[in-house]
């Protein structure tokens, strides 16, 4: 899997990052930002499960790692958008706000959901990743071989 997204498809980037935002945290910029817009349901949140692959050291073989709990639904807001969401966990109000953004993401509402809904996200996941790392890096162990004089 890769670092970064592809910068030729911006509706993967705004998936990815609505996918891994925390728990409620789309919903409430999305409800502060923008009044929800009528849709109809294509697939109503369901809850099941999907297989995690994984590789050893990320270039052998694949293999099946186990299974993790996601919530999708699909909807369609009555000017014809069609939205689409893949959530981890059991978590349908997370996926109904996903859903919603993916779709008004490809109306004219799209810069301002940017700047209002996908921007904070994408600030607050890199602070995090940033404290995360400073954490981390205050426990880094140097280990060094000292000379004993011998040849």
């Amino acid at each position: 899997m890769k670092d970064t997204l592809d910068e030729q498809n911006p509706r993967q980037a705004w998936m990815s990052l609505i996918a891994l935002a925390p728990e409620g945290r789309v919903a409430q910029l999305l409800d502060a930002a923008e009044e929800r817009p009528a849709f109809k349901w294509l697939r109503p949140p369901e809850i099941g499960s999907t297989m995690v692959r994984g590789r050893a050291g990320a270039t052998g073989a694949p293999f099946n790692l186990g299974e993790m709990t996601v919530t999708r639904c699909a909807l369609t807001l009555d000017t014809g958008e069609v939205g689409h969401a893949y959530i981890q966990g059991r978590r349908k109000a997370d996926a109904e706000a996903a859903a919603l953004v993916d779709a008004m993401m490809q109306t004219a509402l799209a810069d301002k959901l940017r700047e209002t809904v996908l921007e904070p996200i994408k600030a607050e996941m890199k602070q995090a990743k940033t404290t995360r790392a400073a954490k981390a890096a205050a426990t880094k162990v140097e280990f060094f071989t000292m000379t004993r004089g011998e040849d």
